[in-house]
Parts: C-alpha cells; structure tokens; sequence
C-alpha cells in the first residue's frame, strides 16, 4: 500500500485548458479549434515546459505565423486566464490527508514562469511538503528521469507514491517506474480511490 501522495497540479488540483481563453480569442468554435490545432498546439508548448521561456518558445512561432503574432504572446500574456479554478474534490481530498497526517509532494509539467501563479490558486498546494516542477529541472513527465528525481528528492521508494494524474501516458510511466497510480479522470472518483488504499 502507498504511504504518501504525489499530485499532478492541471486537471487534478486546478483545471486548466487553452480553450478557455481562446474561446474569448475566436469566438467562433472551428477558428478556434483550427487555431488550436495548427498554430498554438500541445507540441509546440511542451518546450515551456522545460524551461524554455514563454518569449522565446512565442518568438519561434511568430516567425512562422506572423498574421497571429497577438494570438500567440496571448498564451503567455493570458496564461491566467486558461484557468477555471480549483476541483473541489481535489481540494478537500488533499485537505483530508493533511488531517490524517499523510504526506503529499507535486510532479508537475509546468513552466518555471507560470509555477507562482498557479499554485497561489488554491490553498491546497500549501499543504505539499515538496514540488518536483519540470521547468526547474529541464526535464518532463512521461520521462522516466523525472520519477526518479522524485524518489531521490523525497527520499521515498517508488512504491510508496500514489501518483494522481489526468494523463494517461503519464500514468503508464509511472507505472513502470513501481508507482502505484491513479488515473484521474472523474473528481467523483478520488476519494473512494484513497480510501480503497487505507489513505483515507
């Protein structure tokens, strides 16, 4: 059985998705899907991710699609707003395990500019003892490196983890790596996962 939680932070503790500003950007539905598919892609962001600066990943694509030059420094400028707020049940599953006296850690695949920002958004990622962040390290999920920074950082055996991440691939890594998992997909869904555990 785990001993101590490792959270993913967008779409388990907040949810974030692009669309949620470029749906202001393009109000009509297939621009902004076109937009989001040829230009601002998931591909083109993970650079960011990995410590690459939201100006200089912007600046690379600017010179390939000029005509949209305010669209693209948007993602950077607007990050907040790709945001919707925090899952509630994320909030207070974390908030139950600090009141069992469960450690908890976060992996996340987030800029080192945007970190700040984020986790100011709920006051859940106060009660992480320790945030492994990929645009510190230069490295990302689903890289096995990254799971064991973790271990060697928190000083845990890789099953001792639950991870808790909306990734599939992600999820399948970890796996490999001797971490128990869960795949979050439905909010419902967590704590009866927890507690199946003994966690909660």
């Amino acid at each position: 059985m785990p001993k101590v939680l490792l959270w993913d932070f967008g779409n388990v503790i907040v949810r974030w998705n692009p669309r949620t500003l470029y749906s202001r950007i393009f109000p009509d539905p297939v621009a902004c899907d076109r937009f989001l598919a040829d230009v601002c892609t998931m591909d083109w962001h993970a650079p960011t991710d990995c410590g690459v600066t939201f100006a200089e990943n912007c600046a690379r694509l600017i010179a390939v699609h000029p005509h949209h030059e305010a669209e693209i420094l948007a993602w950077h400028l607007r990050w907040d707003e790709m945001f919707s707020g925090p899952i509630a049940e994320t909030e207070a599953a974390i908030e139950a395990l600090h009141a069992r006296g469960v450690v908890q850690y976060g992996l996340s695949n987030i800029s080192h500019e945007t970190y700040e920002s984020t986790i100011a958004m709920s006051p859940a990622f106060r009660r992480l003892s320790g945030v492994v962040a990929s645009g510190f390290e230069g490295v990302m999920k689903p890289d096995p490196r990254i799971f064991a920074l973790c271990c060697d950082r928190f000083g845990r055996a890789p099953g001792d983890f639950l991870f808790v991440d909306d990734s599939a691939r992600n999820i399948a890594a970890a796996e490999a790596m001797g971490f128990d998992t869960h795949h979050f997909t439905d909010p419902a869904a967590l704590r009866p996962a927890l507690e199946a555990r003994g966690l909660l």
